[in-house]
């Protein structure tokens, strides 16, 4: 008896996958609901941006995504981990197994190196060389454009080659995920443009998955996915310029 083949269609697993997401807070005695109910899947490799009007949870979003802060209610699923069912501790584990993140203001340390600020989240791994996670950061810093500022304490780089440290800090672990939260908001334009590019660029070329969120509907643009949080929910949108190749 001849069997034949299959031919249902495999379907991707989800990096990320959030069911139920709701978050209250309380403020001036009042219960307000940020999140409702939101449901959410994005897939490896994706290019994913939020939007949304200031004060609508975008960043709220970001950090529950990003295990940094725990939902009210609702199931989130990270890398395969159930991270709703994690205690904080479990949860560091996942963020330093399979996160990286890029903030708006940088959070460099100022009294260390360009090189020690990108070096600094491999110290947190029990396995840490000191020479192995030099000459990874040295080739990150080299990836982002500062292979001469390596020395540099933060107050001496400038706003774009701070957060060039900080890229290459996000991606010293070689995480899964980068998320990023506003990444051009205190940069000028030109800046801004090239931050965005070396961002998209370094996601191809590492295989990540970049997450951001953004007031910029032309950064938005630009990546596979748009979402939009309104009322507590996400409404996806086409990108206008397409997927990037």
């Amino acid at each position: 008896m001849v069997q034949l083949a299959s031919t249902t269609s495999i379907m991707p697993q989800a990096i990320i996958s959030a069911h139920g997401l709701t978050q209250h807070i309380q403020l001036h005695n009042k219960n307000l609901t940020i999140l409702s109910g939101l449901d959410l899947e994005i897939f490896a490799g994706e290019q994913v941006a939020i939007t949304g009007r200031s004060g609508s949870g975008k960043s709220t979003l970001l950090g529950i995504l990003a295990t940094l802060d725990q939902a009210s209610a609702g199931q989130l699923y990270v890398c395969g981990e159930p991270i709703h069912e994690l205690n904080e501790e479990q949860r560091a584990n996942v963020r330093l197994k399979h996160i990286g993140f890029v903030f708006q203001s940088f959070q460099l340390l100022p009294h260390l190196s360009a090189l020690e600020n990108v070096m600094l989240p491999l110290r947190l791994h029990r396995d840490f060389h000191y020479k192995e996670a030099e000459h990874k950061a040295l080739k990150l810093l080299e990836q982002v454009g500062l292979a001469d500022q390596t020395g540099q304490t933060p107050k001496v780089l400038s706003g774009g080659e701070q957060q060039r440290v900080a890229i290459a800090r996000a991606l010293i672990t070689e995480p899964d995920i980068v998320f990023a939260d506003e990444p051009t908001g205190n940069l000028d334009g030109h800046t801004a443009t090239e931050i965005e590019q070396l961002l998209f660029d370094l996601n191809q070329a590492l295989g990540t998955t970049l997450v951001l969120v953004t007031h910029d509907p032309k950064l938005a643009a630009q990546c596979q996915r748009h979402f939009e949080l309104v009322d507590g929910q996400l409404i996806e949108h086409s990108s206008k310029q397409g997927v990037r190749a």
